[in-house]
C-alpha cells in the first residue's frame, strides 16, 4: 500500500504537464498581485492603445491617402489649379501631379510670372500654341471627360493651396514630357525627373548697371 502511493506521487511530479502548470499558475498569481498593486491611472496607462503615426507627405503622395479625402472644392484658383493639372498631369502618378502643381505655384512667387494662380496658367493664351500651358490654346475646348480623374487631381490642388511642402522639384518652373525636348532644356537646370515629366528651374539673371 505504501509502496503504491510512493509511486504515484512520483509519477505525477515527474509528468512535465504538470510541472508547466504550476509554473505558469506560479506566474499568473505573481502578475495578479501586480496588477491588483496599481491604481486606476497606472492601469489605463497600460491598456492604451499606441498613438497613430501621423501621416508624412510621402505617405499623402498616395492614391490610398487621396481615396480617403473628401471631395475638394474651392475658389478660382483652385478651379484653374484642377484644371491645369487634369490637362497637363492627369495620366500621371500621384507624385508626378504634385510636381506640376509645385511648378504652378513656384511660378505664382516667382517674381518673373503673374502673381496668381489663374494668372500663371492663363498666361499667353489667346495665341495659338503660343501660350505657357498648351491646353489653354490649342483651340480644343477644355471639356472634363474623366470624373474621378478630375477628383483626384482636385484634391492635390486643395491640398498644395493649403501650403502643402513642395518637396519634390527643388523649385522648379518648367517642365516637359520626355517625348519633346523644347530648346530651353539645353540652358535651364534639371532638378527632378518624375514619371513622363522632366523639371527644370529657370537661371536667376544678374541685374546689370
Amino acid at each position: 500500500m505504501t509502496s503504491a502511493v510512493a509511486d504515484v506521487t512520483l509519477g505525477s511530479s515527474s509528468n512535465p504537464a504538470v510541472a508547466l502548470d504550476e509554473r505558469l499558475s506560479s506566474l499568473f498569481g505573481a502578475e495578479r498581485r501586480t496588477l491588483s498593486s496599481l491604481d486606476s491611472r497606472e492601469l489605463s496607462g497600460l491598456v492604451r492603445a499606441p498613438e497613430q503615426r501621423a501621416p508624412t507627405m510621402a505617405d499623402k503622395m498616395t492614391e490610398d491617402y487621396l481615396d480617403t479625402l473628401p471631395t475638394a472644392t474651392g475658389g478660382d484658383s483652385w478651379s484653374c489649379l484642377s484644371e491645369a493639372l487634369y490637362f497637363e498631369a492627369r495620366g500621371e502618378r500621384v507624385k508626378g501631379i504634385f510636381g506640376v502643381a509645385e511648378v504652378i505655384l513656384n511660378r505664382v512667387d516667382d517674381p518673373r510670372f503673374p502673381d496668381t494662380v489663374c494668372g500663371v496658367v492663363n498666361q499667353g493664351t489667346g495665341e495659338r500654341y503660343r501660350c505657357q500651358f498648351t491646353y489653354t490654346c490649342d483651340g480644343q475646348p477644355e471639356t472634363i471627360r474623366e470624373p474621378d480623374a478630375f477628383k483626384k487631381v482636385a484634391k492635390v490642388a486643395r491640398m498644395m493651396l493649403d501650403d502643402a511642402p513642395r518637396t519634390l522639384t527643388n523649385g522648379a518652373t518648367h517642365y516637359h514630357t520626355k517625348s519633346v525636348s523644347p530648346n530651353w532644356a539645353d540652358i535651364f537646370l534639371r532638378t527632378a525627373t518624375i514619371g513622363y515629366h522632366h523639371f527644370y528651374r529657370e537661371p536667376v539673371r544678374n541685374a546689370r548697371g
